[in-house]
């Protein structure tokens, strides 16, 4: 007879077992059961969306650092787009909604979230413009990864691949982005105020304390201009504070 605390920790393996495989519903992406409809490859419109903050934070992937972009325009680039679908389809994106692979969506490593653009295929000249809400691919040789239907457009969903050329597209905003520099976090509210006092007098700057769940958070900001925090974010990071990022806002923080 098997003992209780052995049925318990089979129990408990199969439990792990079966989370650990449950993450997607099938190992390897595949095209969906049909093709996109023409509705469903219309261009994205256009919006001008606030971005999102959270999504803005530098962030490591398989050993690698990634920081996302304060800005879009003037965004242009040339490289390898990818596609994904069925296995991705219902969960949730980076930027916290819902992947459609029939949408005209894409995931890139570094362009703000939501942000907009016109992707080319080079090889055929097909266009496309998809709204990216989500991260990656993770992968060196690939720039942007395009739902299943925006490839479909584009014409390369039988080859998996194709070269094409990224471009940002923007709308004037009727507010300025604000840029600021998350510079230490802590439980120490009086260390963080001091600091705070310090910061203010060396770059003549606000430098408001944030408290979320009881987790003090440090930011030198608003700042208008990106060179400008761009340049203060170097010499943060140059002395004592390493771990300094970027965060931007459409309203103050």
């Amino acid at each position: 007879m098997i003992k209780s605390s052995k049925i318990l920790a089979i129990l408990c393996l199969l439990t792990l077992l079966s989370a650990c495989s449950s993450r997607y519903h099938i190992k390897q992406d595949k095209a969906p059961l049909r093709a996109p409809t023409a509705l469903e490859m219309q261009d994205a419109l256009i919006t001008n969306e606030a971005k999102s903050v959270s999504t803005g934070r530098p962030y490591t992937i398989r050993g690698k650092r990634y920081s996302p972009m304060s800005d879009e325009h003037g965004y242009n680039e040339t490289g390898v787009a990818s596609w994904y679908g069925r296995k991705f389809h219902g969960y949730h994106t980076s930027n916290g909604e819902i992947f459609n692979m029939f949408d005209m969506s894409a995931a890139h490593k570094t362009l703000p979230l939501p942000s907009f653009v016109k992707v080319t295929n080079i090889e055929n000249g097909k266009t496309a413009i998809v709204r990216v809400n989500d991260r990656g691919p993770f992968h060196d040789d690939r720039l942007i990864d395009l739902s299943y239907a925006a490839a479909y457009k584009l014409g390369y969903h039988l080859n998996g691949t194709a070269k094409v050329k990224v471009e940002a597209i923007t709308i004037d905003r009727s507010a300025p982005r604000l840029t600021y520099i998350q510079v230490a976090a802590g439980g120490n509210l009086e260390s963080l105020q001091a600091l705070s006092q310090t910061l203010q007098q060396q770059f003549q700057l606000q430098s408001p304390i944030h408290n979320e769940k009881g987790l003090y958070k440090l930011r030198l900001g608003p700042i208008l201009d990106d060179k400008t925090a761009q340049n203060i974010l170097d010499k943060l990071r140059k002395g004592k504070y390493k771990h300094a990022f970027l965060l931007y806002s459409e309203h103050q923080l």
